[in-house]
Order: structure tokens, then C-alpha cells, then sequence
């Protein structure tokens, strides 16, 4: 696909770190699947992906994390 933000590059799959942060909690989520911008890098990840994400967020919150880095696997 083009990307919107530069309008130059096309993507291609590849993986990313993503930085959540939400009241005291700071997660980092690294090896994320998602189609990159060969041109200027941004990430697009997908919606299945990006619900798994924010399931994982809302229980390290509930559970009180502070900081936690993990290694995301798809489910």
C-alpha cells in the first residue's frame, strides 16, 4: 500500500517496537508485525493486532505494572 504519511513510499512487511503509555503504566511491545514505509518508516499495524495490544495494555494496567518490555506474540 502508499503510505499516508509521506505519500512516496510503498510498505512491505516487517516489525516494529511499539510504546504504549497510559496514566503510570509504560509498555513496549518490540518484534510487532506491521506493513513499514520503505520511504520514511512509518508503521501500520493491523486491526487484529492492534486489539491484541490494547487487551495487553488494559491487564498490565489493572494489574498495576509500572514499566515491562515484552516480545509481542500473536495469538
Amino acid at each position: 500500500m502508499k503510505c499516508v504519511i509521506c505519500k512516496q513510499g510503498q510498505t512491505q512487511p516487517g516489525y516494529v517496537t511499539v510504546t504504549l503509555e497510559r496514566n503510570e503504566t509504560i509498555l513496549v511491545f518490540r518484534h510487532l508485525p506491521a506493513q513499514v514505509c520503505k520511504n520514511c518508516g512509518e508503521a501500520y499495524v493491523d486491526e487484529a493486532t492492534s486489539e491484541q495490544l490494547l487487551i495487553a495494555a488494559e491487564v498490565a494496567v489493572r494489574s498495576g505494572v509500572q514499566v515491562e518490555v515484552r516480545t509481542f506474540e500473536a495469538a
